[in-house]
């Protein structure tokens, strides 16, 4: 897909820790579903040093009235 691209460490650096977060999703107390994602321990990072920009998602405005229309469709 192209997002990620593989470089070697530089020398002297260590690779930056990452952790697994868990959590349990509920309706009325009941456990619905089980989400785990990858995180990146970001307070060992350095501006310039490991990353040089941030990222954040954003939905397209097409994909937004889609789920509007859908909502409106079935109330």
């Amino acid at each position: 897909m192209g997002v990620f691209e593989v470089v070697e460490l530089p020398k002297g650096r260590k690779a930056i820790g990452s952790r697994i977060v868990f959590k349990v999703k509920t309706r009325d107390g009941v456990p619905v579903r089980r989400k785990a994602r990858i995180v990146a321990k970001g307070f060992s990072q350095r501006y310039g040093v490991d990353y040089s920009d941030t990222f954040a998602a954003m939905a397209h405005p097409s994909a937004i009235r889609l789920v509007l229309a859908l909502a409106a469709m079935n109330n």
